[in-house]
């Protein structure tokens, strides 16, 4: 009853105070986004909302006495046109890694009309994942940030799921469960993503209702601000996943067990067709639309990365149409989104019969499918464009927020477009982007969604040329040179040869004598000597283009991945030296190795995208005592290393080049696995490999947990840096990869 009365007294003050719902008309909202974005030339705009009887967006661009009129549909639609203005009319650009806005005085007015329609209905944005692996510790700021950059991007389907677990506390404590009880499921900040999707309980945790309500209250300023841009984002829904104590809380009920990877607990799964399904579903999306309201958008993974207990076809099409009935019940105009991941990742299960029944059991307008990763698979192909389903092309392109120079560029430019004018792709309805982490590689992101406001494959002949000149500020054959030999390498993937996400560095791998670890794979899509001629270029157009915060970023990203592609040759020659019991060359290429991780780590050091100090500090930044803080500390250290204890098995999936990480994490590692190995030499027997392995897990673990601060400024200057790393490495480097 106190809990019925908690939450009668949250929403009557919220309706009373009129910010449930608020959505600040399309006007203000864009002079708000203008002041943000130009605030010098705010007066020179002039905003215009259209209205139309057709689902596609569209914007315009004027000039009327004297004025830039900027017209569209929505807020999306007028953003967009704001952006296309800035990008063709001032070569300008907003990006996570590097902006160029440095404007003329007085901006430059269009002769002539410009009318852009989108032939996608819906711009899909985000994948559970990166809500952890690049969102964990945003504030508000940062989220308006980035749903400025949404809406110039032409963004108007966000995912939304900030905040959920407050929704299911409130769900939960009004079915009688207690904050003990609930201590055992709710996990920690950073491994939302994956207790949303029903794989892990309690790890990380447990989670303060301190968080819940701070990211509650986040929620609704975000899906504010998304709504009164018009965007219409999707929200969770019920899957089955259920707290631990579920089984003594209702002995009667229906449960299963299943195991997302070793060294996670069993998670509860609750039968859909326990009548207890569909009163849960419905109580959670009743509970959610009071709290956040609802476009009638709702996501629902059931099976994510865990296969169903039956492969019989009927089963799983009463699985499904129970999933959309409860959604249903709580709202009749509710569709179902649901990730393709599962067509993908377990496509041994997921045959034809099996996909075909999950999907048909709900209505097709009920429901829109992401193809996921259409980029590495198109799994529309294989499913004859997913039986009558609306769908989304999407991107993926990044996991786990991992640092490489990587992307199919030729792939983005042209099969969205194609799949578009292709017959048999059936209802495609939109086009997306769905990496795991963001704040890496912006060409492709740039790229994507430039195919939002066209319907033919882009030309990268003239796309390229535009985007390094919007990008440095100006136009250099140096860096053209440069971008001509990334878009070959780094940025393409032979179509014959299977290649999922961009390569690692031995670096960040658990010391090894071997050339990779499970999740720190070596192999580049490229010959790593093709990519040499990229860093000569961009450090002969040092002195036309240095001064650009977009250079800046390209020319670190790149010398660091130079440096990142070296250390496998040079731990080929340790490895070698200390199986022919060489002491003299172990000792001489050991050395180098740390001096190389220590290279890295300077250069990092100069831009505020590589530092492990920002990561941590706005962790513990987002605790209230002592103990939050210590808490989140070691939920952001373990997500980019261990990702779960000592022993877990996913350790450097999501791994990063970050200065900070590689002098304190990285370098320490290998040092203690040399000083073994030299040992071992010197001794005249084979080191203890597996003794290493289990004591540096144990090491790992400490530092996890331990308490430290690191640099939150830059240090050094990148251009100076990388220019010094260049001379003192180039020659070197080519002998090494010749």
């Amino acid at each position: 009853m106190k809990i019925r009365l908690f939450q009668l007294l949250i929403i009557t003050c919220f309706f009373q105070t009129g910010t449930l719902y608020a959505q600040t008309g399309t006007d203000s909202v864009i002079k708000s986004l203008l002041q943000r974005i130009v605030p010098d030339h705010v007066k020179e705009f002039t905003i215009e909302k259209l209205t139309s009887d057709k689902n596609n967006d569209f914007f315009e661009i004027e000039t009327v006495n004297h004025k830039i009129i900027l017209r569209g549909n929505n807020g999306v639609a007028i953003s967009s046109a704001l952006y296309y203005y800035l990008n063709e009319f001032c070569h300008a650009q907003i990006t996570w890694n590097g902006n160029s806005l440095s404007l003329p005085k007085i901006l430059p007015l269009p002769k002539n009309k410009i009318h852009k329609v989108t032939p996608y209905e819906y711009r899909y944005y985000l994948n559970y994942c990166t809500f952890n692996y690049s969102m964990s510790w945003w504030d508000w700021p940062r989220w308006e940030k980035e749903i400025d950059w949404m809406a110039l991007h032409g963004i108007n389907m966000p995912l939304a799921i900030t905040g959920e677990e407050y929704t299911w506390y409130l769900v939960y404590k009004d079915m009688g469960f207690t904050d003990t009880e609930l201590s055992k499921f709710f996990c920690g900040p950073s491994f939302f993503s994956w207790f949303w999707m029903g794989n892990l309980d309690a790890w990380g945790g447990p989670l303060p209702l301190n968080w819940m309500k701070d990211h509650y209250a986040l929620q609704k300023k975000i899906i504010a601000r998304e709504r009164a841009l018009g965007m219409k984002p999707v929200l969770p829904a019920f899957t089955g996943h259920v707290p631990p104590s579920f089984k003594n809380k209702f002995p009667n009920a229906k449960l299963k067990t299943t195991n997302w990877t070793t060294g996670f607990a069993d998670t509860y799964i609750l039968d859909a067709e326990d009548p207890l399904f569909a009163e849960i579903g419905k109580r959670f999306l009743q509970t959610q639309t009071k709290l956040y309201g609802t476009d009638h958008l709702y996501s629902a993974d059931t099976f994510n990365e865990n296969e169903p207990p039956s492969d019989d076809p009927a089963s799983l099409s009463k699985l499904s149409a129970r999933v959309y009935e409860g959604m249903k019940s709580a709202d009749t105009a509710a569709i179902w989104v649901m990730q393709g991941w599962l067509f993908y990742s377990d496509r041994k299960f997921w045959k034809t019969p099996q996909i075909e029944a999950l999907l048909n059991a709900v209505p097709n307008n009920k429901m829109i499918l992401l193809d996921l990763a259409t980029e590495i698979e198109p799994v529309w192909k294989r499913t004859q464009s997913f039986y009558g389903k609306p769908w989304i092309w999407n991107m993926l392109n990044n996991f786990g927020g991992n640092t490489n120079l990587f992307g199919r560029m030729e792939t983005a430019a042209k099969a969205p477009a194609e799949a578009l004018h292709d017959v048999t792709s059936g209802q495609l309805k939109g086009i997306g982007m769905t990496m795991e982490a963001i704040e890496q590689n912006p060409v492709l992101y740039e790229l994507m969604m430039d195919n939002t406001w066209r319907n033919e494959p882009i030309d990268l002949n003239e796309w390229l040329p535009k985007y390094v000149r919007n990008r440095y500020g100006k136009e250099d054959t140096h860096a053209m040179n440069a971008w001509n030999t990334l878009r070959q390498t780094v940025y393409a993937v032979q179509p014959d040869k299977y290649v999922r996400d961009g390569a690692e560095s031995i670096i960040q791998g658990r010391p090894t004598l071997d050339s990779s670890t499970r999740w720190t794979r070596t192999t580049l899509n490229y010959n790593a000597a093709d990519l040499l001629p990229a860093w000569d270029e961009m450090i002969k157009a040092i002195n036309n283009c240095k001064s650009s915060d977009g250079f800046q970023y390209d020319l670190v990203d790149i010398t660091r991945q130079v440096l990142a592609n070296y250390a496998l040759p040079l731990q080929r020659r340790w490895v070698l030296a200390y199986k022919e019991k060489n002491k003299i060359d172990f000792n001489k290429y050991s050395k180098a190795f740390i001096e190389l991780i220590e290279e890295m780590d300077q250069l990092l050091a100069t831009r505020k995208d590589f530092l492990l100090g920002k990561w941590v500090a706005d962790a513990r930044a987002s605790g209230k005592t002592e103990a939050e803080k210590a808490l989140y500390e070691m939920n952001a250290k373990d997500l980019i290393t261990l990702w779960g204890d000592a022993d877990c098995p996913l350790h450097e999936y999501a791994c990063r080049q970050w200065s900070g990480l590689l002098n304190d994490f990285y370098k320490p590692r290998w040092q203690q696995f040399f000083m073994q190995l030299s040992d071992a030499l010197v001794q005249g027997k084979e080191a203890n490999i597996p003794a290493f392995q289990k004591s540096i897990a144990a090491w790992e673990w400490k530092w996890v947990n331990s308490r430290k601060d690191y640099p939150v400024h830059t240090a050094g200057d990148p251009v100076e840096t990388a220019n010094k790393i260049y001379r003192k490495y180039r020659a070197i480097i080519g002998k090494a990869f010749e």
